[in-house]
């Protein structure tokens, strides 16, 4: 999919209390948003819209996979995504975004869902982001330590021990 055109659905023009939608968006979707911090993966969007007295209920699922860099060494990794969300859209003068509820243009009547899904999508990936323990870049991950400090002789941990801690080496069997 390269156009975000297909992702407007016009609300005013809605028939039936109910519709669905289905998506699969690909690295294309990602590179067509402008700001985009995603620029690969591969998305499987299911949409639902409850037609309301006086609003839409939006109902969301999304789930596939988007690629990320690792926080440890950097090197790109694919982080799994499954998120539920809402969205309440009312028709009014202006649009405006509040929380979950947007209201848009009552003349124009088009919801952009675009933006809306990437996101429920940025939501959706963790904070820290690793690779599974042993599939980080070997490489950076020992240079890492190296720098850190994290990677010391024997002989440099046992001249830093403080000697009033080696009455206590004696407890340790």
């Amino acid at each position: 999919m390269c156009s975000l055109e297909l992702l407007k659905i016009d609300l005013k023009g809605q028939k039936d209390a109910q519709s669905a939608y289905e998506y699969d968006l690909d690295d294309e979707f990602f590179k067509a948003l402008d700001g985009s911090q995603l620029e690969h993966g591969a998305l499987h969007v299911s949409v639902s819209i409850r037609k309301m007295t006086g609003f839409f209920e939006l109902q969301f699922h999304t789930e596939g996979v988007v690629t990320v860099s690792c926080d440890r060494c950097l090197d790109d990794m694919e982080q799994p995504i499954e998120a539920d969300n809402s969205l309440v859209v009312k028709l009014g003068d202006t649009y405006s975004d509040d929380d979950d509820t947007v209201t848009i243009d009552e003349n124009e009547g088009i919801l952009d869902l675009s933006w809306f899904i990437y996101e429920f999508v940025m939501l959706a990936i963790p904070i820290k982001h690793v690779h599974a323990p042993g599939k980080c870049n070997s490489a950076m991950t020992q240079k890492l330590a190296e720098l850190s400090g994290a990677v010391r002789s024997s002989e440099e941990e046992e001249q830093e021990i403080d000697p009033r801690w080696e009455a206590l080496k004696k407890l340790k069997v």
